[in-house]
């Protein structure tokens, strides 16, 4: 499906996921990245940090593109309250799948809109994704494709970190990095986009 929009759409992201997912939107846009400082955001609850980080990356590129849309998102995974960011290396990757494994994680992403009048929308989307127990050896073969390391968790539901999955409750495109259909109804919602 196409639908129409007569908004200049900016999706502020570098993540080639995400760009392929919107791309099915159908409408034009275009790909700007932020390079803000995620570190420097602090919250009090998980929710209201990649909410932080999602406003911070959007607002730099709605700054620099006046007059435009601008989409931007953030997703994290969280384990027993605690962030596991993207991996350093690989034993931090190890470390992460080594406690995700036959466990219970949470992923969230949160999605801003903001529009060329500087309204802002902002939601979080959240994921529940159960894994199987996985052996130390699948972990580091794993590891060893040098898949974890631009993403979340250290693993990717798109690629062979499917293998680890056992369930989801919730959205998978989520787990991807953008609820496309959560986002959608907004942008149809904002008359941003049309039928």
């Amino acid at each position: 499906m196409n639908f129409k929009t007569n908004h200049r759409l900016v999706l502020a992201s570098a993540s080639p996921r995400r760009r392929e997912l919107f791309s099915k939107l159908g409408v034009p846009f275009e790909v700007v990245s932020s390079n803000v400082e995620e570190t420097s955001v602090q919250a009090e609850t998980m929710d209201a940090y990649v909410r932080e980080v999602a406003l911070l990356k959007a607002r730099d590129i709605a700054k620099r593109e006046k007059g435009k849309t601008i989409i931007g998102a953030d997703t994290v995974v969280v384990f027993q309250d605690t962030l596991l960011h993207k991996p350093n290396d690989a034993e931090e990757a190890i470390s992460h799948l080594t406690r995700l494994s036959e466990n219970l994680h949470q992923v969230m992403t949160a999605v801003v809109i903001i529009q060329p009048d500087g309204v802002e929308e902002v939601f979080v989307e959240q994921t529940k994704v159960y894994f199987k127990k996985l052996s130390r050896e699948l972990i580091e073969r794993y590891v060893e494709t040098g898949d974890p390391f631009d993403k979340a968790g250290g693993y990717g539901i798109q690629t062979d970190g499917v293998l680890f999955v056992d369930r989801i409750v919730g959205d998978y495109n989520n787990v991807v990095g953008l609820p496309l259909a959560s986002l959608f109804e907004k942008l149809i919602s904002l008359n941003i986009l049309e039928l």
